[in-house]
């Protein structure tokens, strides 16, 4: 086994503090060379994370012979425009989410399609809870699925951060909304059929700081949402069916190398009493997203998401954006 050799895509932080030492511990993946910008970021984090290789410019890596892979984490804006860069120097690419700031943007990178891997980073589609949920809504477990509840937010009124800047693709759908569609997606196994949506603005930043959604998937089926990046933190995934219903404890910010807890409950008892846990083994899952796109990268395993899969969720955030405009339905 060859580990596939990686290069990162900027300094930012959720690659220095997450990705990266994930990566580092990875059975798949060696994390190769850094770039940025300015190149005395670039060997100040290179030299703090033992990474070999700094570069002050991102064409520099990416015309670097020995890297294999591009991990993108630039801010949203930019995620297409790189991606298509790196692809185009016969990089793989993971590129953190949203892939795009919309759809028709997203399709640019069928220009590479099938030269190279491109997926996108929904870290928590590797993680055990969302595996294992997955596989109890397949057998039948809770019956027919109903229902996907999901509710994300944290507060956050910095006026400098990214997550707050309109022209860099801020606000809550792009930030976090984004998983809540790809919770409904995994949990139904299928694509939605039209959305609905309801945005709150900030009126200093002009972001959406609080989205709230209905997706139609059809034949009774819908996922509910609210996203908010002006709220008390919290997160909750609930899955409901006909019988029983599924909940996922910290579904998207699962701490990394620790236990989850994922709870099933068929309403024996009121007020959640019956609900049964079930404990899932620590793990991290960008270890585990790294080393599944490596393996797909040797030819190991298939691409579990591909660009595909990409451009059917910038589908949705587009239909709700739409329809924020609108005010009704629109199509997916």
């Amino acid at each position: 086994m060859k580990k596939v050799n990686w290069g990162i895509l900027s300094t930012a932080k959720i690659g220095r503090e997450k990705v990266i030492p994930a990566m580092q511990k990875g059975q798949w993946s060696h994390i190769g060379a850094i770039a940025s910008r300015s190149l005395a970021q670039a060997q100040k984090v290179a030299d703090a994370m033992g990474i070999a290789k700094a570069y002050g410019s991102y064409d520099e890596l990416f015309a670097d012979p020995d890297i294999e892979a591009i991990y993108n984490p630039l801010p949203n804006d930019q995620h297409v425009a790189m991606t298509l860069a790196a692809a185009r120097a016969g990089k793989h690419v993971l590129c953190e989410k949203p892939f795009a700031m919309n759809a028709r943007q997203a399709e640019e990178l069928r220009e590479v399609a099938g030269k190279v891997h491109i997926m996108e980073a929904f870290m928590v589609r590797f993680h055990p809870q969302w595996l294992r949920s997955r596989e109890l809504v397949r057998s039948g477990a809770l019956g027919e699925l109903r229902t996907v509840q999901v509710f994300f937010s944290y507060f956050n009124r910095q006026p400098d951060n990214i997550r707050n800047l309109p022209e860099v693709g801020g606000g809550a759908l792009y930030d976090i909304g984004c998983y809540a569609v790809v919770a409904g997606r995994f949990l139904f196994g299928s694509e939605p059929l039209r959305a609905v949506a309801l945005f709150d603005h900030d009126p200093d930043f002009r972001t959406d700081r609080t989205v709230t959604a209905i997706v139609d998937f059809g034949g009774g089926r819908r996922l509910d949402f609210t996203a908010s990046t002006q709220s008390v933190p919290y997160q909750r995934v609930q899955a409901i069916g006909t019988k029983k219903r599924l909940e996922l404890e910290i579904p998207f910010n699962a701490p990394l190398g620790g236990a989850t807890r994922l709870f099933v409950d068929d309403a024996s008892a009121p007020g959640g009493a019956s609900a049964v846990a079930e404990t899932l083994a620590p793990c991290d899952m960008y270890t585990l997203q790294g080393d599944a796109f490596s393996q797909a990268v040797r030819g190991e395993i298939a691409l579990p998401y591909g660009l595909d899969d990409a451009i059917c969720n910038m589908r949705v955030l587009d239909a709700l954006f739409k329809s924020g405009n609108s005010g009704g339905w629109e199509g997916v």
